[in-house]
């Protein structure tokens, strides 16, 4: 049992940008960002965020997003050579994302050492907060935080890696207020709501572009 409150325990925020779930094995990592929420919030001083470097053409297909070209992507590090950072970041912690286990999928394929403590979904508290659309645009709408985190990710934008990553965090306390507003939960009870396992890797299953 883990009763400290829920913005005590290590969690990173993590989203990436692939070629497209039709590739199925072959898919190919082309952007990551992870971003570390210090005391629920998210901690841009310790962000991480990077395109990588397929090392194959990617043919040009309307979900992946401007900037995420051939010429752009052929000067990023590869996956191999940010693999320590990564580990640094998420080993032994809380991986939050939306839909995380489609992220999770595909950054296990690739670097299957990686050893988190588990997986948080904020798609999980938006269906148990009963909220219509659960899209991370519309979530981000609704919660009124379009601004915040254009201010916290400079730079980036919406279906961009580090642009999501900010906006799942922004919307984890959001949610967690919205399903206890009368006392922040601990982080056990945050776990139970939120968690999906580790192992679920439904390699078939098509991501929600959102």
């Amino acid at each position: 049992m883990d009763t400290q409150p829920w913005h005590g325990a290590d969690i990173v925020a993590l989203d990436l940008e692939g070629s497209g779930a039709q590739d199925r094995h072959t898919e190919a990592i082309l952007e990551i960002a992870a971003v570390p929420l210090t005391h629920g919030k998210p901690d841009l001083d310790r962000a991480f965020t990077t395109l990588v470097n397929p090392r194959r053409p990617i043919p040009r297909r309307p979900w992946i997003s401007p900037g995420l070209t051939d010429a752009a992507l052929a000067h990023a590090p590869t996956l191999e050579q940010i693999a320590p950072t990564l580990a640094q970041m998420l080993d032994g912690r809380w991986v939050l994302g939306h839909n995380t286990h489609v992220d999770w999928r595909l950054l296990n394929r690739h670097l299957p050492t990686l050893r988190p403590a588990g997986l948080l979904d904020t798609l999980h508290l938006a269906r148990a907060a009963n909220l219509p659309d659960r899209t991370l645009s519309a979530l981000v709408d609704s919660m009124q935080l379009r601004d915040a985190i254009q201010t916290a990710a400079q730079g980036s934008q919406p279906h961009r890696a580090l642009c999501d990553t900010v906006a799942t965090a922004h919307l984890l306390p959001k949610l967690i207020h919205r399903l206890w507003p009368n006392k922040p939960p601990t982080f056990d009870s945050l776990r139970l709501a939120a968690r999906i396992p580790l192992d679920l890797a439904p390699a078939d299953e098509p991501s929600l572009f959102d």
